[in-house]
């Protein structure tokens, strides 16, 4: 299923969240000018590598791939993908835990995506790249927030496309779903799709725990 749009109207404008889109462009821009040579030698330079991390895990030059990682991304459908994900989820969230919250909240969903996947898969050495962990840490949120809001979504069926508007808490939770079988799969080694199925785990799990200390509650207006 591939998300239209969202029924739930968040208030003012999302800043931080366009701000978070916006840079992951202009990221993505710049890898485009670097040739597939440079890219390469950009991502390994860039990029988490579990590996790496837990060779040295108190060097600050791999803590900064845990941030700079979140903004890398692998080609015109990783970027599309994500940041169409975020543009439809984030700024609800946004607008519940106001635009530095949002920040922190986004930021610490990505890092804790990403160690998860190292715990489970230490000797990696295949860059982790990509905003997936951190935006599941908003889908995680945006689930326990919004459990009214219905999600439209695209549904292929073999060759017939046709929409469906789904309670958000049954179209998170099926993704959640998804994300977790494909990563038990993965643990035995019978998919290697180079996808961190265990961050985006992570991040979402991430999402619910976390929420709880930066989301506002909502306020309400009288008239």
């Amino acid at each position: 299923m591939i998300p239209l749009y969202d029924t739930q109207r968040g208030r003012g404008i999302p800043l931080v969240n366009l701000l978070l889109i916006g840079l992951n462009g202009l990221v993505f821009f710049y890898e485009l000018g670097l040739g597939s040579s440079g890219l390469e030698r950009f991502i390994n330079l860039w990029g988490l590598v579990p590996a790496r991390f837990t060779a040295d895990p108190v060097s600050p030059d791999v803590w900064v791939t845990f941030l700079s990682a979140m903004f890398i991304h692998g080609g015109w459908l990783h970027i599309l993908s994500n940041m169409w994900v975020l543009f439809i989820f984030g700024d609800n969230v946004e607008s519940r835990m106001g635009g530095l919250g949002y920040l922190m909240f986004y930021v610490m969903s990505g890092i804790a995506a990403a160690l998860l996947q190292i715990a489970l898969l230490p000797s990696s050495g295949v860059p982790m790249v990509g905003a997936s962990g951190a935006i599941a840490g908003v889908l995680g949120a945006y689930m326990l927030l919004f459990p009214r809001a219905r999600v439209v979504s695209l549904l292929p069926i073999f060759f017939i496309f046709t929409t469906v508007e789904l309670p958000a808490v049954i179209f998170l939770l099926f993704w959640f779903v998804s994300q977790l079988f494909s990563g038990v799969m993965s643990l035995g080694g019978a998919t290697s799709s180079g996808i961190a199925w265990w961050a985006h785990i992570g991040g979402f799990i991430f999402g619910l725990v976390a929420v709880f200390f930066f989301a506002r509650r909502p306020t309400h207006r009288t008239w």
